[in-house]
């Protein structure tokens, strides 16, 4: 049993290896699950008891150690504001549940295996899998960060095709490299023994499929990277990256001189071209409960921005701002009542476009990280005062249903993605969808401090430029900031915790890829297939338990 503990122990590893930041490591991947399948079945094959605990003992060991050391930055944020005994608590949530749901998945997969051929219950271990992924950017403590189809975007030039599949494609391609492998090595593992027998030879056939499964993806790609031309249609913009500490951001230093500070960032940069001025998340930090968006055109920072622009003709200021809007009665779920007063009130966690004509626009962040931003589940309503001292608020921060796109006064579409928003690919592509012709994703990765969290956020960034066929303008508050072309490639980056600006003449873009018009049908048919597979094993669950009562 030791022995399989550590085949786990080489799959996290190679997990681990392949993440982001890691450069160039993201083909470790397509062998990363094979020591730990191998494991498992030695486990299947093994004249042993408890068979399925023991395969969800396995796999749950090899997910807490790859999710842990790929994300372990969470516990930087938490452990700023807690004491550290409580932030290390915490912190495991999103390592343990992850743990515990691709635990389940394996299990499951020892289920089909028990009454299913090696083939299909490898296609309903996939299937599974891919349920897994959706099902965590789905409900309330979703937290897709760890989808595997991200671990190409530090090897973007690989999978040009997401524009047809997003990122649950890279999961299928993951996977189906790996089981390929497997199914090579299988047959010289074990034969029902402890140790490792390697008296069959490898099946040639079998390891050309492995092959062919590796390079067929790779050599299409890297056809698409060379090959694609972008469409010229230059529009200047400018990125800002005030490097404002993030816990001193709302109380040490006054709304006025971080506006001012921003506002010189931006005009070292600026051209008279220039159209798109953008800060990052919470830039315009107002004091709680934020500024009134019925009364902004009246607030000092709206005035000083309207001064700003005046020299620059089709300027707009894209912004992160906190926001609120005023209710004569309770009209939301997270909507509260002033203490004083019989009005109740919705806080944004927000973006804002202004430009020289008296029209500004909003955008409510909608995908809210949960305990930070919006308390998951009602249920958990009683930990909302350990989620405010995360920085998060004692009641949820209100939010929109659907993305909505930025219109300039020349009519540019631009998809204000706050943060956390940009790891949903579906959910990017829909501004896509709407008319955007170029993402700005704004952000404060100044929570994390200098780990690889920033790194992983700036990275999957590149994914959203590929399924869409979208620049990316990315400013992020301390940082790191940077221009995303079409094809992935960063054509420039700022440097950690250093304030400054970037500029770049970026190609707006119309035209709709296949994923950008479809979405994340690929995870839609896996959970089509999760879904069958599930009805099976509990018919036959139904089947057993309908003949034992009868022989009682």
């Amino acid at each position: 049993m030791k022995n399989n503990y550590i085949w786990a122990l080489i799959s996290a590893f190679l997990l681990w290896l392949g993440w982001p930041p890691v450069p160039y490591s993201a083909l470790l991947l397509l062998i990363a699950f094979v020591p730990l399948l191998m494991a498992i079945e030695r486990v299947i094959l093994d004249d042993t008891t408890k068979k399925g605990q023991k395969i969800f003992l396995l796999a749950g060991f090899t997910a807490l150690i790859w999710n842990t050391t790929s994300i372990y930055w969470v516990y930087n944020a938490i452990s700023a504001v807690m004491p550290a005994y409580i932030a290390i608590f915490i912190s495991l949530i999103p390592f343990g549940l992850a743990a515990l749901m691709i635990a389940i998945v394996f299990k499951l997969y020892y289920q089909l295996r028990k009454r299913y051929s090696v083939s299909g219950s490898l296609v309903g271990l996939v299937c599974l899998w891919i349920g897994y992924e959706y099902l965590h950017q789905s409900w309330d403590l979703a937290f897709p960060w760890m989808t595997l189809g991200n671990g190409f975007s530090n090897t973007h030039q690989l999978i040009q095709w997401y524009a047809y599949t997003g990122v649950y494609g890279g999961t299928a391609w993951i996977w189906l490299c790996n089981i390929a492998l497997f199914l090579v090595l299988r047959k010289r593992i074990y034969e029902k023994t402890s140790t490792l027998n390697f008296k069959h030879t490898l099946n040639f056939k079998q390891f050309i499929r492995f092959a062919l499964a590796v390079l067929i993806p790779s050599i299409i790609s890297l056809v698409q990277y060379f090959s694609y031309e972008e469409h010229e249609n230059p529009s200047n913009v400018v990125v800002v990256q005030p490097n404002i500490d993030p816990y001193g951001k709302f109380g040490n230093i006054p709304v006025a001189t971080q506006v001012e500070n921003l506002i010189r960032l931006s005009r070292d940069k600026a051209q008279t071209n220039t159209e798109f001025f953008i800060w990052p998340e919470s830039a315009i930090p107002e004091r709680p409960p934020g500024v009134n968006e019925e009364e902004i055109r009246n607030n000092d920072s709206y005035l000083r921005i309207r001064d700003f622009l005046y020299n620059y003709k089709n300027g707009n200021v894209l912004s992160g701002i906190e926001s609120m809007q005023l209710y004569d009665s309770l009209q939301t779920p997270s909507a509260r009542q002033f203490s004083n007063v019989s009005k109740y009130y919705d806080v944004f966690n927000a973006a804002v476009l202004i430009d020289n004509s008296s029209k500004v626009q909003f955008y409510h962040k909608s995908k809210l990280v949960p305990g930070v931003e919006q308390t998951p589940f009602s249920y958990l309503s009683f930990l909302k005062p350990l989620f405010a001292a995360f920085g998060g608020s004692t009641g949820s921060y209100g939010s929109q249903e659907k993305p909505s796109v930025f219109y300039s006064q020349s009519g540019i579409g631009a998809a204000p993605v706050i943060c956390y928003e940009s790891i949903w690919g579906n959910y990017v592509a829909e501004y896509v969808r709407q008319g955007a012709q170029f993402i700005a994703v704004i952000t404060n990765d100044g929570w994390w401090g200098n780990t690889s969290g920033k790194s992983q956020h700036l990275a999957y960034a590149k994914l959203r430029a590929i399924e869409n066929r979208r620049w990316v303008a990315r400013a992020a508050n301390t940082g790191i900031s940077a221009f995303i072309n079409q094809r992935g490639d960063i054509v420039s980056q700022s440097e950690w915790w250093v304030p400054t600006a970037l500029k770049a003449d970026i190609n707006l873009n119309e035209e709709i890829t296949f994923y950008t018009a479809t979405g994340d049908y690929f995870a839609y048919a896996a959970c089509f297939g999760c879904a069958i597979y599930l009805v099976l094993l509990l018919g036959t669950f139904f089947k057993r338990f309908g003949r034992g009562v009868v022989s009682r």
